[in-house]
């Protein structure tokens, strides 16, 4: 299906009534999961904004489970979106970026049935630079639906093809959401003079190949021999003028990713002797993101396998990622299993 830009005015509320529509045996939970989720990224959206000006920017005394310095920030996103999402209603357990340990949800002693994950703020080193950031998030049913039991990680570490919904927002010169159910990826801008988000793109689809790729180079070193030669492939000049290809690189996944998804071309994060697994976390960043880039014609992978396809085993479990445009990941893979070929790749 093409990609529209819209010339009706939609708000997202309006757009998740008529994706439920599409499913006569919907109860309305998981639209009302959805809603939930807008106000949170609206609440963070807010408060990105004037982060300077609240006192919040700059680092806690703390580590994530990482081993990363968290940011205040952080920890703010983390709290709004735990707290809201809570209260929905709908929510079994929940699992962060930010919290070591799953966070079992029973609000007034019944779960829903419906699991929630998410970085709350990625690309959080950009802050202080005022360069754009994002919340990324994913639902899944829970394994046992008919349960009222709080949930746990059995419910969490589920491939990504069982997620029933994912999505990200972007918080740049504007905050742009753009989610999928899998039927289509669609996009909002926030409209703050009436706090609604506006519906801009609806069922987005990325070209088959594109021009650019996003890697960070300064890892390069570090690399794989193939993945080395696939990049200087990328820069090197083809007969056919589609070489070579345009650097773009900004820090924050997020906001890489969603160039890549109005653009094509490719995005990696590959293993390297540093992180040997990867860097990008499958469960709340990858899976996610590979949703939303399938459902727009592209294709993702961990170089060897379909990201939705691999069977997490820890909540914060690693794994190489590259996606995009379908002909320049294909492109990838055949290098890294030394296949390719001058004339197939042109």
């Amino acid at each position: 299906m093409p990609s529209i830009l819209t010339d009706k005015i939609t708000t997202v509320h309006q757009h998740i009534t008529w994706e439920e529509n599409l499913h006569p045996e919907a109860t309305g939970e998981f639209s009302n999961l959805l809603n939930h989720t807008t106000l949170a990224i609206s609440i963070i959206s807010r408060d990105v904004r004037r982060a300077g000006l609240n006192d919040i920017l700059g680092l806690t005394s703390g580590t994530n489970v990482h081993g990363e310095r968290v940011k205040k920030l952080d920890l703010y996103a983390n709290e709004v979106f735990t707290r809201i999402m809570e209260r929905s209603g709908n929510i079994c357990v929940m699992a962060s970026e930010e919290d070591e340990e799953p966070v079992p949800i029973s609000p007034n002693g019944k779960s829903g049935k419906y699991v929630l994950v998410f970085d709350p703020l990625d690309g959080s080193s950009n802050i202080e630079v005022n360069v754009t950031i994002g919340t990324i998030f994913s639902l899944y049913k829970r394994i046992d639906i008919k349960s009222e039991e709080p949930g746990s990680a059995k419910d969490i570490l589920q491939p990504g093809y069982k997620q029933v919904g994912a999505g990200y927002a972007l918080y740049g010169s504007s905050t742009v959401l753009v989610y999928t159910t899998g039927h289509g990826v669609h996009t909002f801008t926030y409209d703050p003079t009436i706090g609604e988000f506006l519906l801009t793109k609806e069922n987005l689809q990325m070209p088959d190949r594109g021009t650019y790729y996003s890697i960070n180079e300064g890892n390069y070193h570090k690399w794989d021999e193939m993945t080395r030669q696939y990049i200087d492939y990328l820069k090197t000049p083809s007969s056919d003028k589609l070489r070579p290809y345009g650097m773009r690189y900004i820090g924050s996944g997020v906001a890489d990713i969603h160039r890549t998804l109005y653009k094509g071309g490719i995005f990696l994060y590959p293993a390297d002797t540093s992180h040997p697994k990867g860097k990008l976390r499958l469960v709340y960043e990858a899976n996610p993101l590979a949703m939303i880039i399938e459902q727009a014609g592209g294709r993702a992978t961990d170089g060897e396998k379909r990201i939705l396809e691999l069977h997490p085993t820890d909540i914060h479990e690693r794994t190489p990622l590259a996606l995009g445009s379908k002909e320049d990941v294909f492109d990838y893979e055949s290098f890294l299993k030394n296949e390719h070929s001058e004339q197939r790749l042109i």
